[in-house]
């Protein structure tokens, strides 16, 4: 069941990745989005520990050609953490900008890879995999355990009481990672096969939604309350 998840791009890719991330944060500043900003925070660091800490060092399954490793994956998991994160922390408030949000990263992400396709070939290139048979099977027992949480909640629930929309969490849990896996895969940087967009867009990201639905709802109940409104 073992298969390589790879990824190659040039230095130009990682320059403007970096001024995209500083654009998307200002924009987020100017919508005064705080909370998305620290969960996207938090998460690419949880990020760098999982794919530096225990990916590269403890499994050995990581490996990357053409770049200094450690500050790569730094940026790399700061990245894709933020990135997706404050995307999921966003769409989970429901402020009816969910399409601009989603069309803000996803434009970003397209702009990005294409310019460095187009513009980059003097660049060098970076070449990262990584082997995921170790890990996945734990991957999908985490997410398990949070879907089984969030359908026993429901089941549990008297008529009128609040239920998760499963339904919902499930999409964006999957349909972040799926926009971000298609962006790469139609810029060139991930290999073209199927089997990698499938499994990474069911399992990856979306194993941490019922964790973070409760998170954001929690954060909801408190602020909410202490603001006075009524929590929704």
């Amino acid at each position: 069941m073992d298969y390589i998840v790879a990824r190659s791009f040039n230095y130009l890719f990682i320059i403007l990745d970096i001024l995209w991330l500083i654009i998307y944060t200002a924009i987020l500043l100017d919508r005064k989005k705080y909370a998305a900003i620290t969960v996207g925070l938090l998460a690419g660091l949880l990020y760098v520990i999982v794919d530096y800490g225990f990916f590269y060092l403890i499994l050995g399954t990581r490996h990357v050609e053409g770049a200094a490793t450690f500050p790569l994956l730094f940026w790399l998991s700061m990245s894709y953490g933020f990135t997706n994160f404050t995307w999921i922390w966003l769409l989970l408030d429901r402020d009816g900008k969910a399409l601009e949000w989603s069309l803000l990263l996803v434009i970003g992400w397209l702009a990005v890879g294409l310019l460095s396709m187009n513009a980059g070939g003097r660049f060098p290139m970076v070449t990262i995999e990584r082997r995921v048979a170790s890990y996945h099977g734990y991957m999908a027992a985490i997410l398990a355990v949070g879907y089984g949480i969030l359908i026993v909640r429901n089941l549990r629930a008297e008529a009128g009481e609040e239920t998760a929309p499963i339904g919902r969490i499930l999409l964006i849990g999957i349909g972040v990672q799926l926009a971000w896996e298609s962006v790469l895969l139609l810029t060139g940087i991930r290999p073209s096969g199927l089997r990698p967009i499938v499994v990474n867009s069911l399992l990856e990201t979306n194993l941490g939604l019922p964790y973070m639905y409760l998170i954001h709802r929690r954060y909801r109940l408190r602020y909410e309350t202490a603001a006075g409104l009524p929590v929704s």
